[in-house]
């Protein structure tokens, strides 16, 4: 019954465990739904699909039912031309007048296709941002989750000098006990090992408050607990020539700028077309209905079809048209800049990037040869401490030099990671 026990405990922990169990895939499918800035991008994008309608360009009618009504109490005067006089006093009307009515602009100059287009191209712009935004985003949740296995694995080493210390207080001990070692190695031994507990103790805060900053990205309270892997897949490969091809057709920011620009056209378009005539049609069912309680007429009634339109020719508008096409080619210009500036900027951040992900390569090849030797040295140490061959400054020395290359193996990995998502950003592949 007690064995059934510990099964039945030991399967409920591990699914326990396995249900707070974070992954990368698990931080970004949260942040896709959950992200402030990601549902705010979202939000913009919508508004402008929302606009691109054939309604908000001006190209279909407007159809509405209109109606009005008046009461007034007059004192009448008049005079005809017969010499009559006629003299009313408190004389009361009504009216009430109604209909249905159509608008709808024919020709305004071709402007109502030309905004339906800008519509368009804003709403495609408004989907780039958002893509881009996600991209960016991505790259701050891996950033940040990297971040947390990268300060786990600087707490799993710590915690493994922690147990090469101990080692070492035990043999200070012995030999001080037994007078081959001096108190002072003693004392020293001890001392290294309280730093380095005071080390982990440091690092797991490190670790808490790294999770907060990712638990704030995937919009999660910022105490909620979870677990990462311990270790950074390094498995990326990256094609110079491939990458260099694909940034300016695939990075989002450059797509954006691109938009900019038609649309900065567009308005420039849509701004010289004003100066063509505009020409709108009118049509609708109206009744009219007046009620007098004295004069010379009682009643008058009129119901019918009435069909109408205008022509408005523009011809000064006090340089509005010129002021609008000019801030628009002014835009367009600095949009066309912008563009220029930004490809410069994102080809040297590839450059770089791709040099710094090659180094970090090469660093940590070498410190990984360099932290099996610093291990191997330690362990030698420890062993010459053990049968009195070594002083405890040796041994601090070498336990000194793995725990620093035991932190720049780590780092290289953590860079090297970082490097690689940086690249794939820039071509919007994360």
């Amino acid at each position: 019954m007690k064995f059934r026990l510990l099964i039945f405990f030991f399967i409920t922990g591990f699914i326990l465990s396995a249900q707070t169990k974070m992954t990368i895939e698990n931080a970004i499918s949260i942040a896709l739904k959950n992200n402030y800035d990601i549902l705010v991008a979202g939000n913009e994008a919508d508004i402008a699909k929302t606009n691109n309608t054939l309604g908000n360009a001006g190209i279909l009618p407007t159809a509405e039912i209109i109606g009005s009504g008046s009461y007034e109490l007059n004192t009448v005067n008049q005079t005809l031309q017969n010499g009559t006089q006629n003299n009313y006093n408190s004389v009361s009307s009504t009216s009430l007048n109604g209909g249905a009515q159509l608008s709808w602009t024919l020709f305004d100059g071709g402007k109502m296709f030309v905004r339906k287009n800008k519509l368009k191209e804003i709403q495609l712009l408004g989907e780039l941002q958002f893509k881009d935004q996600v991209q960016y985003t991505m790259y701050e949740i891996i950033a940040a989750f990297y971040n947390i296995v990268k300060q786990k694995q600087q707490l799993i080493s710590i915690n493994e000098v922690i147990n090469f210390n101990k080692e070492r207080v035990k043999i200070a001990e012995i030999g001080f006990n037994s007078g081959s070692l001096l108190k002072s190695d003693f004392l020293s031994a001890k001392i290294d090992l309280n730093v380095l507990l005071e080390s982990a103790i440091n690092q797991q805060f490190e670790i808490n408050a790294s999770k907060k900053s990712l638990n704030i990205l995937l919009a999660k309270q910022p105490d909620t607990e979870f677990e990462v892997e311990d270790s950074i897949p390094l498995i990326y490969h990256p094609d110079k020539n491939e990458l260099m091809n694909k940034l300016f057709i695939s990075n989002t920011e450059i797509q954006s700028l691109e938009k900019k620009i038609d649309v900065s056209r567009l308005e420039i378009k849509e701004n010289k077309l004003t100066y063509l005539p505009t020409i709108n049609f009118t049509g609708g069912y109206y009744f009219s209905q007046n009620n007098n309680s004295q004069g010379t007429y009682l009643k008058n009634n009129s119901s019918g079809p009435q069909v109408g339109g205008t022509l408005a020719i523009p011809l000064y508008s006090a340089g509005e048209n010129q002021r609008k096409i000019s801030i628009s080619k002014i835009q367009l210009t600095a949009n066309e800049n912008d563009l220029q500036l930004t490809k410069l900027q994102l080809a040297a951040d590839l450059e770089n990037n791709i040099k710094n992900f090659e180094n970090q390569q090469k660093l940590l090849e070498i410190e990984k040869e360099n932290n099996q030797l610093a291990k191997e040295n330690l362990n030698i140490s420890l062993q010459r401490l053990r049968l009195g061959q070594a002083t405890s400054l040796e041994v601090r020395l070498a336990q000194t030099d793995y725990v620093q290359s035991s932190t720049r193996l780590i780092n290289f990995q953590y860079n090297l990671k970082i490097a690689e998502s940086k690249l794939k950003q820039l071509i919007a592949e994360l």
